[in-house]
């Protein structure tokens, strides 16, 4: 009688770092092998970023509206009421709003791919792909995270002007000042250290959605319950991701410009 043999928890963890590591790899050796899939890279593009610029801006625009209506009345107790402007700018731009938009992002994108995949996964299409000689890493894996990576620092930007015009929105529930003399202090609020440290992680942010959603995809067992299974851990995964990713950006940030 053969012994069921249990596979220890801790083993079973490394073997998906290790799995995640060798899919990463193949993914950038398919970067730079020759016949870059142009059109699929497009198409990706449109179906990440255009078709959820409806969803950052809404998103965006309430928390720009709700964040100034909950801090008017900290500041007004304080005098501090006509520096509104400036303090919703500088936190949404640093921090609110690349990680409100990557958790947008992770719960649309990274679901969408990894149910996508894993469908075809199901379905054998991968499978069938390899048999015919296409190479489906470089056409359905690098496309997909590398169009992540280009359009979600692009609906971060977005996301950061639409929520500065909700916060204008939400000045004026309370107080009166004018477009002009709101955007001014907007701008002479931040510089260019606030910009470029969240740009930059919402390019990792994009890269670590496009990852998991595509890893997940790829990696999803046999049977129509995995594609609900691989939707959902890439959801999770890639929102954990985004906060992981968050805490390191914001310590190398600190050191490098807010000494």
């Amino acid at each position: 009688m053969a012994e069921d043999i249990t596979i220890p928890a801790w083993k079973k963890w490394l073997q998906d770092i290790g799995d995640q590591v060798g899919f990463f790899i193949d993914f950038f050796k398919n970067i730079f092998t020759g016949g870059f899939e142009w059109s699929e890279f497009v198409r990706q593009c449109y179906e990440i970023g255009y078709r959820s610029i409806a969803l950052v801006s809404i998103t965006a625009f309430i928390m720009g509206l709700v964040l100034v209506v909950q801090l008017r009345p900290a500041l007004a107790a304080y005098g501090a009421a006509s520096t509104l402007p400036a303090t919703l700018s500088v936190s949404f731009v640093r921090e609110l709003g690349p990680v409100i938009i990557g958790l947008i992002c992770a719960g649309k994108i990274a679901s969408s791919i990894g149910a996508e995949l894993g469908s075809m996964k199901v379905t054998e299409q991968l499978d069938a792909m390899e048999v015919s000689g296409a190479n489906a890493i470089q056409y359905l894996v690098v496309t997909r995270i590398l169009a992540t990576t280009f359009m979600v620092p692009l609906l971060s930007l977005l996301g950061d002007v639409v929520g500065l015009f909700g916060g204008f929105l939400g000045v004026n529930i309370r107080d009166s000042i004018s477009f002009h003399l709101y955007f001014v202090k907007v701008i002479a609020s931040l510089d260019f250290s606030d910009f470029l440290p969240a740009l930059i992680k919402t390019v990792f942010f994009g890269l670590a959605i496009g990852f998991v959603g595509c890893y997940k995809g790829f990696r999803s067992n046999k049977g129509t319950e995995s594609v609900g299974v691989a939707a959902n851990s890439a959801v999770v995964t890639a929102s954990l991701w985004i906060f992981v990713i968050d805490a390191i950006a914001v310590q190398i940030t600190s050191l490098l410009f807010y000494k």
